[in-house]
């Protein structure tokens, strides 16, 4: 998605979803951080905001701009938080994490009356997993959990092959949690909740990527536009 369409996609859900005195949750990514500039605009026009960055990336940003943050614990129920997706399928189930922050994403996004999504064209599919599924482990016996999320993969008939995420130093990526992150290249999730239940089960699996049923809508960019696929209130 080139930035412009991201900027799109961001400026018309802002348009369609923001009013002044929102508790907003912001995402992470390159799309999101779009619509955390347009936040950052708004308050400098005299708009208020009180807002939970999704990861210290997003926080650093935030507070650049001059953005008012605060934490889970203290701001209680969210009114709305807009974040990206690596996948969408027609359910509008989502693949998160390619930013390793899906565990901070999900909190946030379980704890707010409304979770919006802002994508491109090629976020959509039929079935997930194209995208491999990121699963955040803890350290502790990284190797011996990889194989329990294989077995998981396996008991719902998906191939699948686990790769310990890497830094762009060629260390091993550790998240903002302190955790590693499982890369799972499998053959398609055509059953993402059963998967999830899954995965949830696994003693040592902190947080997957798989976001089911937490998506209202997405604001999808184009050349053509954006469009809006689910419900806009």
């Amino acid at each position: 998605m080139s930035d412009h369409l991201k900027r799109r996609a961001a400026e018309v859900a802002a348009k369609t979803e923001l009013r002044s005195g929102m508790k907003l949750g912001l995402g992470t990514g390159s799309t999101a951080k779009h619509f955390v500039d347009i936040v950052g605009e708004r308050i400098r026009a005299g708009e208020t905001y009180l807002c939970v960055p999704t990861s210290e990336a997003t926080r650093i940003q935030a507070e650049s701009l001059g953005i008012p943050l605060t934490t889970l614990d203290e701001i209680g129920e969210i009114d709305l938080t807009v974040d990206g997706a690596d996948e969408f399928d027609p359910a509008l189930n989502l693949i998160k994490g390619g930013g390793a922050a899906h565990l901070r994403e999900k909190m946030v996004a379980v704890n707010s009356k409304r979770m919006i999504v802002i994508a491109d064209a090629s976020k959509k599919v039929a079935v997930l997993g194209a995208f491999p599924l990121p699963v955040e482990v803890v350290q502790f016996a990284h190797n011996t959990t990889a194989r329990a999320v294989a077995r998981a993969f396996a008991a719902e008939g998906i191939t699948v092959e686990t790769r310990l995420r890497k830094a762009k130093d060629g260390s091993t990526l550790v998240t903002d949690n302190g955790n590693f992150v499982l890369d799972c290249v499998n053959s398609g999730i055509a059953n993402p909740g059963a998967l999830a239940a899954r995965l949830d089960s696994i003693p040592g699996v902190v947080e997957h990527g798989l976001f089911i049923g937490l998506c209202f809508a997405v604001y999808l960019g184009s050349e053509d536009g954006v469009a809006v696929i689910g419900k806009t209130s």
